[in-house]
Order: C-alpha cells, then sequence, then structure tokens
C-alpha cells in the first residue's frame, strides 16, 4: 500500500512538471511581433501641455 501511495504522488508530481513546461514555453517571433506601435512618439505628445496643435482640427483649439 505504501509502494502504491509514492507510486500515485510520484506520477502526480510528474504530470504537474509536465503541466507546467508545456503551458509556459516559448513562441516564435514571428515579422509582425516587431513592429512595435509604442517606438515613436503621438501626435500629442511632445508638445506644451493644453495647447493642442494650435489650429489643428481636434486639437481643442476654437
Amino acid at each position: 500500500m505504501r509502494l502504491l501511495t509514492k507510486l500515485v504522488v510520484l506520477g502526480l508530481a510528474l504530470a504537474g512538471g509536465a503541466l507546467a513546461l508545456f503551458t509556459s514555453g516559448c513562441t516564435g517571433k514571428t515579422e509582425q511581433d516587431s513592429s512595435i506601435p509604442w517606438s515613436r512618439p503621438a501626435p500629442w505628445e511632445g508638445g506644451i501641455p493644453g495647447m493642442g496643435g494650435m489650429g489643428t482640427p481636434g486639437s481643442g483649439s476654437r
């Protein structure tokens, strides 16, 4: 009975380890992954806060 318990525990440990390895695997990097949308500033970044685009549509100036 003790041997059966050890085998069951060992089997569960091996199954848990295999599950952890399979679910935490790496993925291959594709060409689409290399295009980072935040690699350049957004149109609203880099200006004076609250000033907007000084007359451009959607900037809030009238």
